[in-house]
């Protein structure tokens, strides 16, 4: 039995599961991918008049290895989504992404053999942002959006903390002999 079915749903994994989405959902950190024109709309959302602060995504990371939401804002093209999809194999679980735009959504105006029609072919999108571009507030609302869905995740506690590789292994003995040695006699 892994340490994982032996929790079950009881209150405390279920306490700690809440805090633990809490506090992911409270400090997000972006990776901007800024390919295109929505990156424009991408820096006025970080800027004073939207403040992107209060929802606690203020600290756009540059880093993938920092960041769990990738905003890809922006034209994707051909050549260019194999480096967007090897950043995103690059950020560490659990991580998610927003599909800023008409063009990184479902290629936008430009339906040419270079341009990739909607990031969604190669990575797993969870919020799409409609728009050419689209205002600020759209973007935070999208953010707001992937807050709720860490909110509502189940088992996140248990998914970090008690992974069943993590588990303690048992060394089961191999030979009669080796059962002899581990046998306590009095």
């Amino acid at each position: 039995m892994s340490g994982q079915q032996g929790m079950g749903d009881g209150f405390l994994t279920t306490t700690l599961d809440a805090i633990t989405n809490w506090g992911r959902a409270n400090s997000i950190w972006p990776m901007p991918m800024g390919l295109s024109c929505c990156a424009i709309e991408m820096m006025a959302m970080a800027g004073p008049r939207y403040d992107i602060a209060r929802f606690g995504a203020e600290v756009f990371r540059f880093s993938p290895r920092q960041s769990d939401l990738m905003i890809v804002a922006g034209t994707v093209t051909y050549k260019m989504a194999t480096v967007v999809k090897k950043i995103w194999d690059q950020m560490p679980e659990p991580k998610w992404c927003i599909a800023m735009g008409a063009c990184s959504s479902s290629g936008g105006m430009f339906r040419s053999y270079p341009v990739v029609q909607g990031i969604d072919q190669f990575l797993p999108v969870d919020v799409y942002v409609p728009g050419c571009p689209p205002r600020p507030d759209a973007v935070i609302h999208a953010v707001m959006e992937i807050q709720e869905k860490i909110k509502r995740q189940k088992d996140s506690f248990q998914d970090s903390f008690l992974a069943e590789d993590d588990a303690p292994q048992v060394r089961q003995p191999e030979s009669p002999k080796e059962k002899e040695k581990l046998t306590v006699s009095e």
